[in-house]
């Protein structure tokens, strides 16, 4: 929850969750792939690797959420195209942050790429239930002003036999690294991503974020109570993140 923001003040929360992300906009790619020493390229190539039996469904309905700048629905885009030439139904990137989109926008513009772009709130999309055969979040689950309210619009915006992608960071269950990555993260990637985004406390609330989130086990429950029927998980590079696959 963003600092000042009481909880249970979700509308409140969405808002200062969206300035905060208006604000990093700028210098929000060039910090994901410094402070993540570039491994952030990594973790998205292993989603769509995941997910290709997706995009190579002729017809397949698919749509990023929480899209930011459009890296992951660019990947999607370029990935569906390699599989099936020619006529493809386009991915769908969509975000509440309109600075963002602004970007978005314009990586996919210069990439030639058709993917569509749609400002919304991810919990409370304009779309007619079972209408996505494939929806992507990556980093923005924990975003959320409720899990569970974003995991039950999940659901509902899922075709049967449809699935659920979403990358998360998480906390590493390694006590060496573990630790290592708590000195990082706690002390060091909070000090350069304010300092360098200029934005005050965005990356201290990234921090926070991350460690109030729920455990991976916790996570899969959520989406198993919210109608999920099966749920997997793929720790990446030692916990730093997890790859949560849920289907309808």
């Amino acid at each position: 929850m963003p600092a000042g923001i009481e909880p249970g003040d979700p509308a409140e929360a969405s808002r200062a969750v969206r300035e905060m992300f208006g604000r990093v906009a700028p210098r929000y790619d060039l910090l994901n792939h410094l402070l993540s020493a570039q491994i952030d390229r990594y973790w998205r190539w292993r989603l769509v690797r995941e997910v290709r039996p997706y995009l190579q469904r002729p017809g397949a309905r698919i749509a990023d959420l929480c899209c930011g700048t459009g890296d992951l629905a660019l990947a999607l885009e370029h990935e569906r195209r390699r599989a099936r030439p020619g006529r493809t139904p386009a991915v769908l990137g969509s975000d509440f942050c309109r600075p963002m989109l602004r970007r978005a926008a314009g990586k996919a513009r210069r990439a030639g790429l058709g993917t569509v772009l749609t400002e919304a709130d991810a919990s409370r999309m304009p779309m007619a239930d079972a209408s996505l055969d494939l929806i992507t979040i990556g980093f923005g689950f924990r975003n959320l002003a409720s899990y569970r309210s974003g995991a039950e619009e999940f659901a509902r915006l899922l075709a049967s036999g449809g699935c659920l992608a979403i990358l998360e960071f998480s906390r590493p269950a390694s006590r060496l690294w573990g630790g290592a990555f708590n000195v990082y993260f706690r002390h060091v990637l909070p000090r350069l991503g304010n300092a360098i985004s200029g934005s005050g406390g965005a990356y201290s609330y990234l921090h926070d974020s991350v460690v109030d989130f729920p455990e991976p086990d916790q996570v899969r429950a959520l989406l198993v109570d919210a109608g999920f029927a099966r749920v997997s998980l793929r720790a990446l590079t030692g916990g730093v993140a997890v790859l949560y696959l849920a289907y309808r």
